[in-house]
C-alpha cells in the first residue's frame, strides 16, 4: 500500500487505537506482523498512520489482538474504510494541516462542546470579528492568507450536529477590534443561540469561587465515548487528545464548567445586557 507523506489526525487515530490495542493483548509489532504475515515495518507504518488497513486486516488484527467489542472494532473498520473527499481538502498546501485535520474531525463528530474564556469559539464568530483575530497573529499573516483562513472558518460553520459552547463573560467583554465588530458579534450569537442545535451558556464574572474556566477546549464526540477526541489550541498549532484518561479528565471538566454556568435564558439576557453597554 502506498505510504502517505502526511497522514491526518483522523488516520493517526486509527493507527494510534491498533496500537493500543496489541499492546492491551500483550504483542510485539513483530508478533503482530507475523500474525498477517508481513514485516514489522508495516505493523509500525500501519500503526503510525503512514499506511492504511483493509477491512479484512482490521478485522484479523482485533481478533488475534481478543478484541470483544464489536461496535468499537466496525467504528474502527468505518474510519479504515473511508474514502470521504471533504472540502476541506481544496486547502491542503495552502492552509496548515491543523485546520484541515480539525475540519475532519469536526465533520465526523457526533457532537461537539467548546468552553472559551478569552475569544468567542471561531464556529460562532462573525467575518470581522475573525479578522481581527486572525490580524493579531504573529507571525503576521499576509492578505491572501488571512482571506484563506477566514474563508475556512465560514466553511466550518456550516454544521447541523449538537454544539454547546460555554463562554466566559470576558470572552463576550474583550474587544478584538471595535465597538462595532462586538456589538454585532453578541448579535451574531443572541442569533446563533435560538437554533435548535445550538446551546450558549455564559459564565458570569460575578460567580463566586469558580476557578475551572483556565483552559479552552473543543470537545469532539465519536461515534462511541472510546473514540471522542478533544483539541486544545497552542502557540504551535492545536494538540489532538486522545487517551481514555485524559478524555475523562476533560468530561469532567467540561461537566463542572457547564453546571457552573448560567442556563441558555439567562445567558442570552446577560448577553443582551452587554450589548447595551456598547
Amino acid at each position: 500500500m502506498v505510504q502517505r507523506r502526511e497522514p491526518t489526525a483522523r488516520q493517526v487515530r486509527l493507527g494510534t487505537e491498533l496500537r493500543r490495542l496489541r499492546e492491551a493483548a500483550g504483542l510485539t509489532a513483530i508478533e503482530a506482523a507475523a500474525l498477517l504475515g508481513v514485516n514489522r515495518v508495516q505493523i509500525n507504518h500501519i500503526e503510525y498512520g503512514l499506511t492504511g488497513v483493509s477491512e479484512q486486516r482490521l478485522r484479523r488484527l482485533a481478533a488475534h489482538y481478543a478484541c470483544t467489542d464489536e461496535e468499537f472494532v466496525d467504528a474502527l473498520v468505518a474510519m479504515a474504510t473511508d474514502r470521504t473527499r471533504g472540502w476541506w481538502e481544496k486547502y491542503r498546501g495552502s492552509l496548515p494541516t491543523s485546520f484541515l485535520d480539525l475540519s475532519e474531525l469536526e465533520y465526523h463528530a457526533r457532537f461537539l462542546r467548546h468552553v472559551a474564556i478569552l475569544y468567542v469559539p471561531g464556529l460562532l464568530q462573525t467575518e470581522e470579528y475573525s479578522r481581527a483575530v486572525f490580524s493579531s497573529r504573529l507571525p503576521e499573516l499576509t492578505a491572501d492568507e488571512l482571506e484563506l483562513r477566514i474563508e475556512h472558518r465560514k466553511a466550518r460553520q456550516e454544521f447541523t450536529i449538537p454544539y454547546e459552547a460555554v463562554i466566559h463573560e470576558a470572552a463576550l467583554r474583550i474587544r478584538v477590534s471595535d465597538r462595532a465588530t462586538s456589538r454585532a458579534q453578541l448579535a451574531r450569537l443572541l442569533e446563533l443561540s435560538e437554533a435548535d442545535h445550538i446551546t450558549v451558556r455564559v459564565i458570569p464574572f460575578d460567580l463566586d469561587g469558580f476557578a475551572r474556566a483556565a483552559s479552552t477546549m473543543t470537545y469532539m464526540g465519536g461515534p462511541m465515548p472510546r473514540l471522542d477526541t478533544v483539541v486544545r489550541d497552542a502557540l504551535h498549532g492545536s494538540a489532538f487528545i486522545d487517551s481514555e484518561a485524559q478524555l475523562n479528565t476533560y468530561r469532567t471538566s467540561f461537566r463542572k464548567v457547564e453546571a457552573a454556568s448560567l442556563d441558555a435564558g439567562p445567558s442570552r439576557d446577560l448577553i443582551r445586557s452587554l450589548a447595551k453597554e456598547l
